[in-house]
């Protein structure tokens, strides 16, 4: 069971370290919060808040701070839907889709910078391990 434990711990560091690090890899002034609503809305198309507070596990009020920050960025865009004006859908923009291509480009380029540092066989461990860390 110590083991366990010591494992455990010792990977949660590391994957707190390694999304630390990712996250300082995001272009501009975004939060995480921000970057994950957007990216949600260009995978999920076009949402209405409450629908993307649902999908974020946020409480609604904060994700209408959320969009209304990325809305007066233009990187999302509000609409009021067809069939009920009082909703409001949120549609992810050009320059959204280009603050998220960036972004992913640089976290990328920051994790493949460090793999190219390894050894083939270190390369090789991850590769096996990753099956593991997505299930």
């Amino acid at each position: 069971m110590t083991a366990t434990i010591s494992l455990s711990s010792q990977m949660r560091l590391a994957v707190m370290r390694l999304s630390r690090r990712l996250r300082q890899q995001s272009v501009g002034d975004i939060t995480q919060s921000q970057l994950s609503a957007l990216a949600t809305v260009e995978r999920a198309g076009a949402l209405s808040l409450g629908e993307l507070a649902e999908i974020e596990r946020v409480a609604p009020p904060s994700m209408t701070r959320i969009a209304a920050r990325l809305e007066e960025r233009g990187l999302l865009a509000r609409t009021a839907d067809v069939s009920d004006r009082r909703i409001a859908r949120v549609a992810i923009t050009g320059e959204g889709r280009e603050l998220l291509e960036e972004t992913r480009t640089r976290r990328d380029a920051y994790l493949a910078t460090r793999l190219a540092a390894m050894t083939p066989e270190e390369q090789e461990i991850l590769v096996r391990a990753l099956p593991l860390l997505e299930r």
